[in-house]
């Protein structure tokens, strides 16, 4: 039987039993273990940088098959069972207030596995990429989970989650180290949610757009008013709009990317917070728009009127297009033990001890030698062949 949909992370409340989370912690424990000792810690961040694998994993350990409550209790059961540093691998980060702790805790944890990553440079990497995720991709979600994983060779993973209470919907964002060229230009391994419509300066076509707001915030905070406040007008319809809304045949505007321009420029509002955000900016005189991001006070409502001015002064137009890569297909792996919500089927918790035992005892075997190492894997192959099997 061939099993089909998506899983579309919908905003879950509710909480992982006691008794489960401790199975998962060391189901989870011992996955990550023969990960790190057959192909090394810097294995695992990349694998968990992956929203495929990622999505993967939680499944396997029990939790919600299409739940934000996926990356949130996988990562903090991931940063219980690696807080040692014994692997190689730390978490840092994570829901609500654990996101903001991460300048005060890198430094001892990065210590615990002696990583070769300067701790400032991964607080700004932190700082950087949540930035990125609020304001140059304007998806209507707000961060509320953000988690780095680190090896101890300094490659690095994050992985950051935003709700749109609205939807009653969660989006999650992956980046990883050693494939990223750029901060800004199509950065992500993969962002995993529902696919709609968003301001979206990363695409790698709108360069024109990035150079022009960096541009616009070395200008007088008072001249980039004036210039944000005509762009309203023009918006309101007070001046020339017919510039910027001409018949389809000739501007190739259609209705529904006027309707997405108006959804996300409309509330724009010239405050002084926005003023003092305007300041900053020009006393930072960036050269980049990561200079620019890293600003204390830039954030998404200074980008977006930044970009309404590039878009209907300049007439440099953003990307509306959604930047989201994977509809997260399901995944054969929710069928191993099942899953916490019942789906597709309860929590089979013998058959979940039985596997923990087997994988304790793999590694066990695995760290005698070589050739043990070998029939270990092994097994744990023909493991998860016979689980699958029972799981149909």
């Amino acid at each position: 039987m061939a099993w089909t949909g998506i899983a579309e992370l919908p905003l879950h409340d509710g909480h992982v039993p006691r008794w489960l989370a401790e199975l998962m912690k060391k189901l989870a424990r011992s996955i990550v273990e023969v990960i790190v000792l057959e192909y090394g810690p810097s294995e695992l961040v990349k694998r968990l940088s992956d929203p495929l694998w990622f999505q993967a994993f939680n499944n396997i350990i029990g939790m919600d098959w299409d739940s934000s409550g996926s990356t949130t209790v996988t990562l903090g059961i991931l940063r219980h069972v690696l807080s040692d540093g014994d692997l190689g691998v730390i978490v840092l980060g994570g829901k609500g207030k654990r996101m903001l702790a991460i300048p005060m805790e890198a430094e001892l944890e990065l210590n615990k596995i002696d990583a070769k990553i300067d701790s400032n440079e991964l607080v700004n990497i932190s700082r950087l990429a949540a930035k990125v995720d609020t304001s140059l991709v304007q998806d209507g979600y707000q961060l509320y989970h953000h988690s780095i994983v680190v090896s101890e060779n300094g490659d690095w993973s994050i992985i950051q989650q935003g709700m749109n209470t609205s939807l009653s919907m969660a989006r999650r964002y992956h980046w990883y180290s050693r494939r990223l060229r750029s901060f800004t230009v199509e950065p992500h391994e993969g962002i995993a949610g529902v696919k709609r419509h968003a301001l979206n300066l990363i695409n790698k076509n709108v360069e024109g757009v990035r150079r022009l707001i960096v541009d616009l915030s070395n200008e007088k905070p008072e001249k980039n008013m004036r210039l944000i406040a005509s762009a309203l007008r023009v918006l309101r319809g007070d001046k020339s709009i017919v510039e910027w809304i001409k018949p389809e045949t000739s501007t190739g505007i259609t209705v529904y990317d006027r309707q997405v321009k108006l959804l996300y420029y409309r509330p724009i509002k010239l405050t002084n917070r926005l003023v003092k955000a305007l300041v900053k900016a020009y006393e930072s005189k960036p050269r980049s728009m990561e200079e620019l991001l890293l600003v204390r006070g830039v954030g998404p409502d200074t980008i977006r009127a930044l970009t309404l001015v590039a878009d209907l002064i300049y007439r440099e137009e953003p990307s509306w297009e959604d930047p989201v890569s994977h509809p997260l297909d399901p995944f054969k792996y929710a069928f191993a033990f099942g899953g916490k919500d019942g789906v597709p089927y309860p929590i089979r918790r013998k058959t979940m001890i039985e596997a923990i035992e087997f994988l304790r005892k793999a590694i066990e075997e695995a760290r005698i030698g070589e050739k043990e190492k070998l029939l270990a894997l092994r097994r744990l192959k023909n493991l998860y062949a016979k689980i699958n099997y029972e799981g149909r």
